[in-house]
């Protein structure tokens, strides 16, 4: 089964990162996509730091506001998503249409989107950096 990457760079923009995790489990359970779409995050910056050092139960709690401290390093922060596709051979109709329908949809349409097939030179770095990421 051949994989597409799409990544998009929401720079320091954490709030349409979040936005854009919520639209893909909707879609995910929606159309029933759990093993075809996978998505994980990527930060890096000062806020990476500081969100593997902060107590789970801070972002449990709803409700809660985020000090002006925390959101001025959270905008420190450079979040990339990347989404793997991975359809089977006799499902490329579909694939093709998600490849389409992601990049054009908010949040995503203002994130930069790159799409990176088999045959692109990036693939393999790409691929790479999405198994070691958690």
């Amino acid at each position: 089964m051949a994989h597409i990457y799409l990544q998009f760079d929401f720079g320091g923009d954490e709030e349409k990162a979040q936005l854009a995790r919520h639209k893909l489990e909707t879609w995910k359970q929606a159309f029933r996509l759990d093993k075809k779409l996978l998505y994980k995050f990527e930060r890096s910056g000062e806020a990476a730091a500081v969100e593997e050092t902060k107590p789970a139960k801070a972002e449990v709690a709803k409700g809660k506001t985020r000090t002006k401290d925390e959101k001025s390093k959270n905008a420190a922060a450079n979040v990339i998503l990347l989404i793997r596709l991975g359809f089977s051979s006799h499902e490329k109709i579909t694939e093709h249409r998600w490849v389409e329908r992601i990049p054009t949809e908010e949040p995503f349409v203002s994130a930069s989107p790159v799409i990176i097939k088999t045959d692109d030179a990036k693939f393999d770095g790409i691929e790479k950096r999405f198994e070691e990421l958690e």
